[in-house]
């Protein structure tokens, strides 16, 4: 079967390509599924560099999540060939197939498609364990997210708005303003350059933020810390900006918030049935219309050159979908 495999971890993507590789062979407990549309993340990119935490043994099959159909499963597992899945695994999903635990799927909602459900699991996932889950998001309260333009902030605007919050977004890119209006439905979108204390204070009649969801780091958290109301969360999703940030501790204590780190996969590994509980409200939500992931372009898996650089230089707005 095709598959888009690293062989060598390389700043440039020179270590990957689309190679014939054997079908995945399905153990006890899992399920064998055929791709039918698979989603590219972050961590994807940041594993071809060998700069994600999560570094698997090369060679390895690229995609972290899918969106298909069963062909095998245990008589056991709750699933049947034909049904339709998603979800995924820390790597495989950039193929025409792959055997992942039953435990790592959900049943596809009802009413969407296999690149809407591709798109579904990671970032709305991420988006619900902080917002939600660690950082207990009460509607009327406010909620600033970085990186809005991007697959897990998008799915952060969105779930956000949904649950009754007033949000505000924010990019670093000015190119990307319009298109970010036009795909979400914050309160505010503000770009992320310099002092935005000042504009975060007037929107929010002087309140600042109840939560703010930072996954790009750097200069952003920087400012975050003077953005976050007192007993606030500081929500650290990743470091896209690229620096990792430092903070004394004495800003925390005076105002009054708590930083968190959220890990959403980990956390659904720790606490199994917190993240079935997490699967199955982002599949519900998203089965009643409410939740609608933003696809920015679907490609055939053969162009996967074109996905994975787009998102090197950041033009995509929510999620660029792969199709075996």
């Amino acid at each position: 079967m095709k598959a888009l495999t690293v062989k060598t971890l390389s700043p440039d993507l020179s270590g990957v390509d689309l190679a014939d590789v054997p079908m995945p062979q399905r153990q006890s407990g899992e399920v064998l599924v055929r791709i039918r549309a698979a989603s590219l993340n972050f961590p994807d990119l940041l594993m071809t560099r060998g700069e994600y935490q999560f570094k698997p043994e090369l060679p390895f099959v690229a995609g972290l999540e899918f969106a298909g159909e069963v062909v095998e499963a245990d008589p056991d597992s709750g699933y049947a060939p034909g049904d339709t899945v998603y979800g995924g695994n820390k790597t495989g999903g950039f193929a025409e197939y792959a055997a992942v635990p039953a435990r790592a799927l959900s049943r596809m909602p009802h009413g969407i498609g296999f690149p809407a459900a591709a798109a579904l699991g990671a970032a709305y996932g991420t988006a619900y364990t902080a917002l939600v889950e660690i950082g207990g998001l009460q509607a009327g309260q406010w909620v600033l997210v970085h990186g809005a333009s991007g697959g897990v902030g998008l799915a952060a605007v969105e779930l956000a708005k949904r649950l009754g919050a007033h949000v505000i977004a924010t990019t670093g890119s000015p190119a990307k303003l319009k298109a970010l209006r036009a795909a979400c439905q914050a309160d505010a979108v503000i770009m992320a350059e310099g002092r935005i204390r000042e504009a975060v204070a007037e929107l929010t009649g002087g309140k600042l933020c109840d939560l703010v969801y930072d996954p790009v780091g750097g200069d952003i958290f920087d400012e975050s810390t003077r953005c976050v109301a007192f007993g606030g969360k500081l929500l650290v999703i990743g470091f896209a900006g690229g620096r990792i940030a430092e903070i004394s501790t004495n800003i925390p204590l005076i105002k009054g918030f708590s930083v968190v780190g959220v890990r959403a996969g980990e956390y659904a590994r720790r606490f199994p049935e917190r993240g079935r509980a997490i699967r199955e409200a982002v599949a519900t939500l998203a089965a009643d219309g409410r939740l609608s992931p933003h696809i920015d372009r679907v490609l055939p898996l053969e162009c996967w050159r074109e996905a994975y650089e787009a998102m090197q230089r950041r033009e995509v707005v929510g999620k660029v979908v792969l199709e075996p």
